[in-house]
């Protein structure tokens, strides 16, 4: 499985046939953005990341009920992650009201998450499970929390390993995009 960023399009880099496009809210800074890009890439499987709870910029936040109407009426919407999962309780709201045909895709991003994942993933009623890992936020909730660096490793084997013999698919940045060029129109903190 391959996931690819929005930013992506802001180079002319083609978006191959078989890859999922990612679409984070945190980039986007309107419902009327996010119809049009829906629509615009109507041909690619769609992966939305939907921010909670976060506190570093680009910091565009929506509801659940902002987007809602999108998520039902656009069928090439196929994943949607939900940051910062610590419990899971932390899904509830959205298992109820997120479409069957969607899967959510919990977003682990601190020690908590990685220690409740046996009940995070126990409440994702799905053939094909998925966990999307933040490895920078997880590293920074370490440190936040009084860990030394050296746990940051223990974590991430754990969440590997659990996910392994769980048979649940672990997503996790495999390279990213550096430019001297800002071509994104987001705004950082709003």
């Amino acid at each position: 499985m391959i996931i690819i960023s929005q930013n992506i399009i802001n180079y002319d880099i083609p978006i191959p046939k078989n890859a999922i496009f990612r679409i984070n809210l945190a980039w986007i800074n309107s419902i009327d953005e996010l119809k049009q890009l829906v629509e615009k890439h109507k041909l690619h499987t769609i992966f939305v990341d939907l921010p909670v709870s976060r506190t570093k910029p680009p910091n565009n936040k929506y509801s659940l009920n902002d987007i809602i109407s999108i998520l039902e009426n656009y069928n090439n919407i196929k994943y949607i992650a939900i940051s910062n999962v610590e419990t899971k309780e932390d899904l509830d709201q959205y298992s109820k009201i997120i479409p069957e045909n969607i899967t959510i895709v919990p977003k682990i991003e601190s020690h908590v998450g990685v220690e409740n994942i046996k009940d995070i993933t126990m409440k994702l009623d799905y053939e094909e499970k998925l966990v999307m890992l933040d490895h920078d936020d997880l590293y920074s909730n370490l440190l936040k929390s009084g860990f030394t660096s050296d746990k940051f490793i223990y974590y991430v084997n754990n969440l590997i390993e659990f996910c392994k013999s769980n048979n649940i698919i672990l997503l996790r940045t495999v390279g990213v995009i550096f430019s001297d060029e800002n071509k994104n129109v987001s705004d950082y903190v709003r």
